[in-house]
């Protein structure tokens, strides 16, 4: 376009409409945003729909505020030499540059939402710095969504053409009362930011945070709808700094829950050895036998093998993860310690001192081995363990062979478990030993010689799922004729969910249902419940099943004990979910907003809030107690026993 055509403006009428075009394109990103991941909004109507974007606004004026804090000083100065071109070309490509991140940002949520189901946050950045292989997942990254980086060169085109579009006009002439006019617009246009970036201009208006977007939707899991990611990361760089609570008094607390154990086995410790699986994306969708009432009972899963250890393993009909990340699954399924509002190994509560099922039962002699076939420190898995009293760790180094090298995560499933298997061989009796596999991981691929061997399914997950539950049956076709096999509990759990496709599966619950299998080859452990089991509450069923007799601390409950009065807690975006009896509430930490009968309404469509007052009254008594002792002991640094 020459500069003929273009539209000469005031300094002052150019800045308001370039931010004009950043309000519109972050529209156009949440509309994007929500077409990429429409399967997950599909409740939601147009009017509603339309009442969330323009909600989202009120967030979006925040982050881009925030993000050209710089750009609109440098325009609002009152000095003349800001009409020069020189100055003005490097505001211009201060100001593509900068929201070009931004819009990045935005545009790589478009894919990974729908893994994690909140928009990317600050964690992602400690989350990843012990990569050894950033720059190979981003290239792969950039190959499988090569689209979402042909339509973000696009957009970034039509975002420069658009900035050029206006045309600054010429400087006026400076008099002091020109200087003075300018001083009192710079001090205006300050004085809007600060309001802008508060979310409100009132006194006891509190800085906006991502719970506000609350007000816009109906359900918590919309509320992702509302926001943008470069608000979430902003909202998050700071760790988060849980506050003190007191509900109840120490009594009180106590009788409702108490994450002190105090076994009461008369039995002797059974020193069995134990083995935890960790699969990496294992959804409870994948598994066949785990849904014998979906699709008129015609559905088959993707998991063969794991559908035979279902038959001989002692499960539920309702278990969850923790968390919907890798870095959450560790230290509910080891230490019986969940995430809340961010991964406890990035929060600024790590550092405290905690136990874990590895510590226990090294003091009591056994021998503690973690396998992970990824590059040593990924993850930071290698960092948790040795914390959790693990004392071997086998990862992509201790293998030793590049040439079963997936080229991005790790060492693939098959020859890695059989490794493990050969190694545990070695160890004395009785030993505890934890796995977590890499293949079933985006980019969702099989070895060479394996493709086309397994159903690939509507999911791409779901054809790695195939291979890996092959790894994990040849891992049990070889300890089994080995010597401490019928001396064995085995766990089986993923360490999350990840992308559905069944609707029973694209709800709250669903996107956190999991199988968990306790499964003994040497005894009688079996059948199935109608019990809630969460990740969490592996550490104290385990040792009550070994006869455990020692006082410990973990957040969880014994599976198999006789008491009905157990939950299951997960959180994501802020807002617990929160599972009891029958019912599911849905509490943003300060009042409920949802509440469904899980037994009645699978796919939690009817709403109950207020509608079964004791109901809800009596899940948010439990729900404080668990946050009252949560929040407190890890303030006080109270996560053992003295």
């Amino acid at each position: 376009m020459s500069k003929t055509n273009k539209s000469e403006q005031s300094i002052y009428v150019a800045l308001a409409y370039r931010f004009l075009i950043l309000l519109f394109l972050y529209t156009l990103c949440r509309l994007g945003f929500y077409i990429f991941n429409r399967s997950l909004f599909s409740h939601i109507g147009f009017d509603h729909l339309l009442y969330i974007f323009l909600g989202g606004i009120k967030f979006d004026i925040v982050a881009l505020l925030y993000l050209n804090s710089l750009y609109i000083i440098l325009q609002a100065i009152p000095f003349p030499f800001r009409y020069r071109s020189g100055y003005q070309s490097f505001c211009k490509w201060l100001f593509i540059i900068t929201n070009s991140i931004g819009f990045l940002a935005n545009f790589i949520d478009f894919v990974y939402y729908k893994y994690t189901l909140k928009h990317t946050t600050a964690s992602v950045f400690s989350q990843f710095s012990n990569e050894q292989n950033k720059l190979k997942l981003f290239f792969d990254f950039l190959a499988d969504y090569w689209y979402l980086l042909a339509l973000f060169a696009v957009f970034i085109f039509v975002f420069i053409k658009l900035y050029n579009v206006v045309r600054i006009k010429k400087a006026p002439r400076f008099t002091w009362k020109i200087y003075a006019g300018h001083t009192l617009i710079l001090v205006l246009i300050m004085g809007l930011c600060v309001i802008g970036m508060r979310g409100g201009w009132r006194h006891s208006t509190r800085p906006i945070t991502m719970s506000n977007a609350g007000d816009f939707v109906k359900s918590p899991s919309d509320m992702s709808l509302v926001l943008n990611t470069p608000f979430t990361i902003m909202k998050t760089l700071k760790a988060t700094n849980l506050k003190p609570i007191n509900y109840y008094n120490e009594p009180t607390l106590d009788s409702l829950y108490n994450p002190i154990h105090q076994p009461a086995n008369k039995d002797p410790f059974n020193k069995l050895n134990v083995v935890f699986l960790m699969i990496e994306s294992l959804g409870k969708e994948h598994v066949g036998a785990l849904n014998k009432d979906v699709l008129n009972g015609t559905y088959k899963g993707y998991t063969p093998f794991i559908d035979s250890l279902v038959a001989n393993s002692f499960t539920s009909n309702r278990t969850y993860a923790n968390g919907r990340k890798s870095i959450d699954a560790l230290p509910s399924i080891i230490s019986g310690i969940p995430s809340i509002r961010e991964p406890f190994v990035l929060s600024t509560y790590s550092g405290n001192k905690t136990t874990s099922i590895a510590k226990l039962l090294g003091d009591e002699g056994y021998e503690t081995a973690f396998f992970h076939g990824a590059p040593n420190g990924s993850m930071g898995f290698s960092a948790y363990t040795n914390l959790a009293g693990i004392k071997k760790y086998y990862g992509k180094s201790e293998y030793n062979n590049d040439a079963d090298f997936d080229g991005i995560w790790g060492i693939w499933d098959e020859p890695f478990m059989q490794y493990m298997a050969k190694t545990i061989n070695t160890f004395k009796q009785p030993f505890f030993s934890a796995f977590f596999s890499v293949s079933s991981h985006h980019p969702f691929k099989v070895p060479e010689k394996y493709i086309g061997k397994f159903p690939k399914g509507p999911l791409p997950v779901q054809e790695p799922m195939g291979y890996t539950d092959m790894a994990i049956r040849k891992f049990f076709a070889t300890a089994s004729k080995m010597p401490w096999y019928n001396n064995t509990l085995f766990v089986l759990v993923a360490d999350h969910a990840t992308v559905s496709y069944l609707p029973e599966y694209q709800t709250t619950p669903g996107s956190f249902s999991i199988p968990i299998l306790f499964y003994y080859p040497g005894g009688n452990l079996k059948g199935r419940t109608d019990k809630l089991i969460q990740q969490m509450d592996i550490m104290p069923t385990v040792l009550n099943y070994l006869n455990y007799n020692k006082p410990y601390f973990a957040f969880g409950f014994d599976a198999l004990s006789p008491a009905d009065n157990n939950f299951v807690v997960n959180n994501n975006d802020g807002s617990f979910s929160f599972y009891q009896g029958d019912y599911l509430l849905i509490n943003d930490g300060q009042k409920s907003t949802a509440l469904f009968n899980l037994k009645t309404d699978r796919l939690t469509k009817n709403n109950l809030i207020d509608k079964s007052p004791e109901v809800q009254h009596n899940l948010e008594k439990y729900l404080k107690a668990f946050i009252q002792q949560y929040n407190n002991r890890m303030i006080k640094d109270q996560l053992t026993v003295k």
